[in-house]
């Protein structure tokens, strides 16, 4: 069976050849001798009994593509030669650099176009209309670029097409002035190339091309904001607001005082402040400001002394003066005392300068419970709770004092007291162990002062307990507070009323009945200077074994917390019989 084509793809191309082309179809099973476009033989490559890709040989016109092989010939399908495109001119050759402009290409051979471009960016659209016109939508672009049309046949010459770059406004400076113009005003942007006009809101004005991207203007009279415009062959920028400012009031100034060293935070409150561009304080630039409304403006006072009057400044001109007065700043020169408790609560002397109308007094800054300003020289204040060493500062309408220390002294506490009993009649020495003892002022046993102490360390204090009777607190006074109490029990001097049995062996271990007043803390008792064994009883009897002695009769001596008690010759050693 003799083969047959069913299409060729592409079925054009240039008159140079070299197009490859799929030829499909079937009985492609024989061995192929040729392949021919009209009479011209091409080399090719059978892929299947359906497929076979072909090069073009150069040619003109239309001719017919063949396949032969040993079982026969094809049927012929057609295939065009065409020519390259040749394009003669584009109209209009300008427009915008946003494109979007319909333009015209005039030329020869542009039947089966399948690109336009410029430069190297597709068309946006495009239409043939005849073998020698097309029109295309030109897409965005800047510069002058090169058209051209693409076909089957190659791609065209190029004619020029140049983008118009349309304005554009960045920033416009200043961007306020007087409604009565005459302001000089510089325009940045891009474009412009070519202006027409300079305009603000609908007014045109005079004005000069410095560059490409810079013009000067004269702002023309007029009132509120408009937009200032510029114009080229390429079309209107964009906008850009420039405001006529009436001439700004100030009605007052909050607080109307403050430090002579600057810094305070006031606030102007007007009319038309919008846009200003200064804010003085008697002449002195204001450290900075804010413009928050077209009512209002905060600004930081610069240094200054005396009365000054405040003006703001804006395009439209300066306002009226309002008064502000500089007040000097407090100092502080002592604290007294100079330190107190941690819970505060003890009233200290400030004394130093310019402390008239201080509003606040501050311990580490935390406010003091209260305070009263007695001069221009003294403040008394109550001191708040604290800890550690801190700064005293004062607050006026001047600014903020420079400190002085203040020591706050954490309240003593008491852990031991040894020993804790004595004689009535005081003179034991105590020692008290505990913390925060330094610089104690007083140690009370009771009510009744030490006969004397010392502190020894922090936690350290030796005292002298004084005269008195019954149980008492204990408790020690620093700048800190008073500690609290530990018990210390004054012990009535004994007494012995009788002792049973009164005599014994030499060698001892006599149980010995004691029998008294004020036994109980008993810690010692002595058979002729020799210690003895014993048990308390009660307050009123301790039980005693006597130790070895020498015959004769010997003094019992009983010593407690409260005292010594001598029984003289209360017990008489003796002899045994001898064998």
């Amino acid at each position: 069976m003799s083969p047959t084509i069913t299409s060729i793809s592409p079925t054009s191309g240039p008159v140079s050849g070299n197009t490859s082309v799929t030829i499909t179809g079937t009985g492609f099973v024989s061995i192929v001798t040729n392949v021919k476009f009209g009479a011209v033989a091409a080399s090719f490559t059978v892929h299947s009994p359906t497929q076979i890709t072909a090069i073009a040989p150069p040619g003109t016109g239309t001719v017919q593509v063949t396949v032969s092989a040993t079982s026969g010939t094809s049927n012929g399908v057609p295939y065009t030669y065409q020519a390259v495109p040749v394009l003669s001119s584009v109209s209009p050759n300008q427009g915008t650099s946003t494109g979007g402009n319909t333009v015209t290409l005039t030329g020869t051979n542009l039947a089966g176009a399948t690109a336009v471009s410029f430069g190297a960016t597709a068309a946006t659209s495009f239409t043939v209309n005849s073998a020698t016109q097309i029109t295309a939508v030109a897409p965005a672009g800047a510069g002058t670029v090169q058209v051209t049309v693409t076909t089957p046949g190659g791609t065209s010459n190029g004619v020029s097409y140049t983008y118009i770059v349309i304005p554009t406004l960045t920033s416009v400076s200043p961007n306020q002035g007087p409604a009565a113009g005459g302001t000089t005003v510089i325009l940045t942007g891009t474009g412009f190339v070519g202006v027409t006009n300079v305009k603000f809101g609908a007014v045109a004005t005079s004005f000069t091309v410095n560059s490409a991207t810079q013009i000067t203007a004269i702002a023309p009279p007029g009132t509120g904001t408009v937009q200032v415009t510029v114009s080229t062959a390429g079309g209107t920028s964009n906008g850009v607001s420039y405001t006529y400012s009436a001439v700004p009031t100030l009605t007052s100034v909050s607080p109307n005082q403050g430090s002579a060293a600057g810094g305070t935070t006031v606030v102007l409150t007007g009319t038309n402040l919008a846009g200003a561009t200064a804010v003085s304080f008697g002449g002195v630039a204001a450290s900075s400001f804010t413009v928050n409304s077209a009512t209002q403006i905060t600004a930081i006072a610069p240094p200054g002394t005396g009365t000054v009057q405040v003006t703001v400044s804006t395009a439209g001109g300066t306002s009226n003066g309002v008064s502000y007065t500089y007040i000097a700043v407090p100092s502080l020169v002592s604290v007294s005392p100079a330190s107190g408790p941690a819970a505060g609560g003890n009233t200290v002397v400030l004394t130093g300068a310019n402390l008239t109308g201080v509003t606040a007094v501050l311990f580490g800054g935390v406010a003091a419970s209260s305070f009263t300003v007695n001069s221009g020289t003294q403040i008394t204040a109550v001191v708040p709770a604290g800890v550690g060493t801190v700064l005293v500062t004062v607050v006026g309408p001047g600014g903020t004092s420079n400190g002085v220390l203040y020591d706050y002294i954490a309240v003593p506490a008491l852990i031991l007291i040894s020993p804790t009993a004595g004689p009535l009649a005081g003179g034991t020495t105590v020692t008290l162990i505990g913390t925060n003892l330094t610089g104690a002022t007083a140690v009370l046993f009771g009510a009744t002062a030490a006969t004397s102490f010392t502190v020894n360390s922090a936690t350290q204090i030796t005292a002298v307990a004084p005269a008195g009777t019954g149980t008492v607190q204990v408790t020690v006074t620093t700048v800190g507070g008073t500690s609290n109490g530990l018990f210390y029990s004054y012990i009535a001097v004994p007494t012995l009323i009788s002792v049973n049995p009164t005599a014994g062996p030499l060698v001892g271990g006599t149980s010995v009945t004691l029998t008294g007043t004020g036994l109980t803390t008993t810690q010692s008792v002595t058979f002729g200077g020799v210690v003895a064994s014993f048990t308390v009883v009660s307050d009123t009897q301790v039980v005693a074994v006597t130790p070895p002695g020498a015959a004769g009769a010997v003094d019992i001596v009983v010593t407690t917390s409260g005292g010594s008690v001598t029984a003289t010759g209360g017990f008489t050693y003796v002899a045994g019989p001898s064998i």
